[in-house]
């Protein structure tokens, strides 16, 4: 009886996941695709994070959140913003030339 009731927490667990939305973002030689995110305050999403080049990072330093982008692997951030408003998220790994300028935007209502 206590396995079924496991099973049934995990499998309602797996329900609530699936709802969250779920955010794809490709890292290139020197953009995030997409750079503009729109997201509501207090709703968590799930950010995908992909890159086909060099390893490279996430950081939205006004959440104080980051994450390690890794070539050929898909990497995953839980992320509720907690404020309202526009902010730069950025590649915080040096990836090159033209790395400075790899930035973006989420923004919050």
């Amino acid at each position: 009886m206590v396995a079924g009731a496991a099973l049934l927490a995990a499998a309602g667990a797996g329900v609530l996941a699936q709802s969250e939305r779920v955010i794809k973002v490709t890292a290139r030689k020197f953009v995030f695709t997409p750079n503009e995110i729109k997201l509501r305050k207090g709703e968590p999403v799930i950010f995908e994070f992909t890159t086909e080049d060099v390893f490279m990072g996430f950081n939205a330093p006004d959440f104080n959140v980051r994450m390690d982008i890794i070539p050929a692997k898909t990497t995953r951030l839980r992320f509720t913003p907690d404020k309202a408003g526009t902010f730069v998220f950025l590649c915080d790994v040096f990836c090159g030339d033209g790395h400075e300028t790899m930035s973006g935007k989420l923004i919050v209502a």
